[in-house]
């Protein structure tokens, strides 16, 4: 009886998938203590989606949960869990949309659901480590904000706390969708050359960008 076949790829996963995990928890110190943090966002996702992309999202959790412990030991548990609430989950969930092909407007969609998810978990979870109401400052901030720019405005309007935290999901879910978007332009760009191409971008947007070769 012959031996069972050895799953050449298994060793290979097994490796990538640790130094993507090295990598992105660097990527999220270095976002810490170095003044790259606009440059270094577009790139937090794109380690572990490109894990996920490659091996499927059974590596990409297994990658999450290696970057989790690293950033753990290296920062603490509140700031791996920082990072896993804002960029983990998106980075497994744009690894798993580019391996089955799904178009832009699919994976900006559920990635807008969970970057709100993911910003609110953050906000609970820094609430609870101070031990102040976040999203108090946060409405309290935004009201400031926008009375200040109806005030330039001429406009005789006072908000509603009510519009003012409607106005604070609104443009926290747009936020979602642009840094989504961006990086999906970005990972499109640049993982074509590691053999990970990712879905391309829509027909109007290849046009607008003078890369459509119709």
């Amino acid at each position: 009886m012959s031996p069972p076949r050895v799953r050449t790829e298994l060793p290979l996963a097994l490796v990538e998938t640790s130094f993507l995990a090295s990598t992105a928890s660097l990527a999220w110190l270095a976002s810490f203590y170095l003044s790259l943090t606009p440059i270094l966002r577009l790139f937090l996702p794109i380690p572990l989606a490109l894990a996920t992309r490659r091996w499927g999202h059974r590596w990409g959790w297994l990658g999450l949960v290696t970057t989790f412990l690293l950033l753990s030991v290296l920062m603490g548990p509140p700031r791996g869990l920082a990072y896993i609430l804002r960029y983990g989950f998106l980075a497994v969930m744009l690894g798993y949309h580019w391996r089955r092909g799904t178009g832009w407007g699919m994976t900006i969609a559920q990635a807008i659901g969970v970057g709100t998810v993911g910003f609110f978990a953050q906000i609970g979870l820094l609430s609870v480590l101070v031990g102040e109401d976040l999203w108090l400052y946060v409405t309290n901030q935004a009201t400031g904000a926008l009375e200040w720019l109806l005030d330039r405005l001429g406009i005789l309007w006072q908000p509603t706390v009510l519009a003012i935290q409607v106005a604070t999901v609104v443009l926290v879910m747009i936020n979602a969708a642009v840094y989504t978007f961006v990086v999906q332009l970005v990972s499109w760009a640049l993982l074509e050359r590691l053999d990970a191409p990712v879905p391309p971008p829509p027909h109007w947007l290849r046009a607008w960008l003078g890369l459509d070769d119709a």
